[in-house]
């Protein structure tokens, strides 16, 4: 398994070399397009990158000083509490969804119910103060985006949870093998048993453990990173003009959009902004919840942190959900 793991992250490795050769190529006829995807690869790489050393510290933070007793005492025993609750914790708990994959995973480990961290993963990005107030600047004569954006993501994000749950049942042996045995973070004999047990300094394990999860994350950013930058300096945006003809197309096409586009969804508002001039309402709603939930970059570390059967579950899930709550949208003549 793990052979063929490295393996297949060697052939994309290889792959995006084979690509910065054509780009050098194609620079031979534009002199700005190296320039335009360097710009735009480190843009984007500056702009996730912190907030993967946020989330790589606080699931290490989970996985050495809390218990899986403490996680448990805190799940609620009522399911609709639960699924309100992981719908709605973004809101004292406020991460863009470049962080939230390590968290989730972590919360997994812990015993967490899948649906719930699914719910959890799903609202964060959608349902925080960040993310609201910069959608109110983005659209601030427009408060109705605001609500249609927090309202659907929490219903969508809900229902992803609750879906998931009836797809996948009990069954939560999701993680890559290399991720389950904690061992594989340091050798220094610690356990999850409850808060890991060893005889080093737990601000040390802290270290390596946050070390060890941010550089697992770091290698399928920077591959996603790469294919959303080329997708955003070699396609031509004006072959999308006659898109906007039919609202449900608009609302697939704005989903594909916000998909290739990877933007973090604390910024993702005021490029929404300049899209409502030319898009209906909904098209628009659908690009501002689907690229919170998934997107190009972090579909890539789904597959490097989720077994691959399940991430393909989670995304047709995702995909179906968001034209559902968008086409509420467009029956209300939106």
């Amino acid at each position: 398994m793990k052979s063929k793991k490295n393996r297949n992250f060697l052939i994309i490795v290889f792959i995006i070399f084979l690509s910065i050769i054509g780009l050098y190529k194609l620079d031979m006829y534009d002199k700005n397009i190296m320039e335009k995807f360097l710009s735009t690869f480190i843009d984007i790489m500056m702009d996730s990158t912190p907030f993967i050393v946020l989330g790589a510290i606080i699931s290490g933070v989970m996985q050495i000083y809390i218990s899986n007793e403490t996680i448990r005492k805190c799940i609620p025993k009522n399911n609709i509490v639960g699924y309100f609750g992981a719908a709605l914790i973004g809101l004292i708990f406020p991460i863009c969804e470049c962080a939230i994959i390590p968290i989730t995973r972590a919360l997994i480990k812990k015993g967490v119910p899948l649906g719930f961290a699914m719910t959890f993963m799903m609202a964060v990005p959608l349902i925080n103060p960040i993310v609201i107030m910069s959608t109110y600047t983005a659209f601030n004569d427009n408060i109705s985006m605001v609500i249609a954006r927090t309202v659907g993501g929490f219903v969508g994000a809900i229902l992803i949870g609750v879906i998931i749950t009836l797809l996948q049942g009990r069954r939560q042996y999701l993680l890559m093998d290399r991720l389950i045995d904690n061992k594989s973070y340091c050798n220094c004999g610690c356990n999850d048993n409850g808060i890991m047990q060893c005889d080093g300094n737990k601000f040390k394990l802290l270290l390596e453990h946050s070390i060890k999860e941010f550089l697992d994350i770091m290698k399928y950013l920077i591959i996603g990173a790469f294919l959303a930058t080329a997708f955003q300096v070699l396609v031509p945006t004006s072959i999308f003009d006659n898109i906007s003809n039919g609202k449900m197309l608009s609302i697939i096409f704005m989903m594909l959009l916000s998909f290739l586009l990877s933007l973090c969804s604390e910024v993702d508002a005021f490029i929404g902004k300049n899209l409502l001039n030319q898009y209906p309402f909904c098209g628009v709603v659908a690009f501002l919840i689907f690229g919170a939930m998934l997107d190009m970059k972090n579909l890539i570390m789904l597959f490097g942190t989720f077994r691959r059967e399940f991430v393909i579950k989670l995304s047709i899930t995702i995909v179906s959900v968001v034209i559902l709550v968008s086409s509420v949208f467009l029956l209300a003549g939106l």
